[in-house]
């Protein structure tokens, strides 16, 4: 009897593990992966195709058509849309001009954000209200930015009088209506509106490195410059490669509401970029088709900058993959 009681106890003895395996089955089923909680994510996925899908495929379904607007009936043309486009010069010229604005503009804000940034996360004396003047013209809307700098760029501004007190006559010109200079000039408002909110924003980032690895480095001998470009500089690649992508396509995407509140696309085509061009055909020229076909332009050299940040910026672990 005492055996049999025994070997009893020993085959019951496991017996209460499973209450806890039944347990997890519970959760299991009442988990993340519950089909309950999928339901959730329903309202997200519709707004997603109505609102980001949806105007993508009319992009390329409008590029189709010769449509003069809603009170006008659409017809397909194929491809002639496409071929008129790229026959004209004008569609040529904003290329170019497009091109030239995001190489130019890009090289030089990321690197001196990242410099000024660098200097905010070291904490200067003041380096609150530097932060405040940096990020302020960021916060100043488009068409405040416009006025202020159609007063500074027109021929009896604010530029070209200080030229005259200082003795540089030779120098003075019409910024925003001269071909040479229109499309640079509108350059150097992008760099002004940009460079200070982007420091700021890597000040924030390289504010959180760990400060035992920069005090290392520099009880090592490193100085300020080697410090911020192979110590800091590193740590936040991933971080640079993703504001440098943001602001590449604030360049190209957003550059239609400066030019048109300061030169129209000209003088000619001068500062006509593929962003105001989409513009001046859709709701000037009442051509959707054209327009639409440059937007697809548009989205197409956006994603092919990306890439190319993506593969510039990589990490030499990266690169080793």
């Amino acid at each position: 009897m005492m055996s049999t009681t025994s070997t009893l106890a020993a085959v019951r003895t496991p017996q209460p593990a499973a209450a806890p395996a039944r347990r997890r089955g519970r959760r299991r089923r009442g988990g993340l992966d519950s089909p309950h909680l999928l339901w959730l994510t329903v309202p997200s996925l519709v707004w997603f195709a109505v609102f980001s899908v949806g105007p993508l495929i009319a992009m390329f379904v409008i590029a189709t058509l010769r449509w003069k607007g809603l009170l006008y009936d659409p017809r397909y043309v194929g491809t002639e849309n496409i071929r008129h486009v790229f026959a004209d010069p004008v569609f040529r010229d904003a290329v170019r001009n497009s091109l030239v604005q995001v190489v130019v503009v890009i090289p030089v804000m990321i690197p001196l954000a990242f410099m000024l940034g660098y200097h905010l996360s070291t904490r200067p004396r003041g380096y609150r209200v530097l932060s405040v003047l940096y990020f302020s013209p960021g916060l100043i809307s488009i068409s405040i930015t416009g006025m202020i700098f159609y007063g500074m760029l027109s021929p009896d501004g604010g530029a070209n009088g200080l030229l005259h007190l200082a003795g540089l006559d030779s120098l003075i010109t019409p910024w925003l209506a001269d071909p040479g200079t229109a499309l640079p000039s509108l350059m150097a408002i992008d760099l002004w509106r940009g460079i200070g909110w982007t420091a700021v924003l890597f000040s924030a980032r390289l504010a959180s490195l760990p400060a035992e690895v920069i005090e290392a480095a520099r009880i090592d001998g490193a100085g300020r410059l080697r410090i911020m470009w192979q110590i800091a500089f590193p740590m936040v690649r991933s971080y640079v490669r993703t504001l440098t992508m943001l602001q590449f396509l604030w360049t190209l995407f957003t550059s239609a509401a400066l030019i048109l509140l300061l030169t129209k696309g000209g003088p000619g085509t001068s500062s006509t970029t593929l962003s105001y061009l989409v513009y001046e055909k859709a709701f000037s020229q009442s051509d959707l088709g054209y327009s639409q076909v440059v937007g697809v332009v548009l989205l197409l050299l956006g994603v092919a900058g990306m890439l190319l940040i993506h593969f510039l910026l990589r990490s030499p672990l990266e690169k080793t993959r």
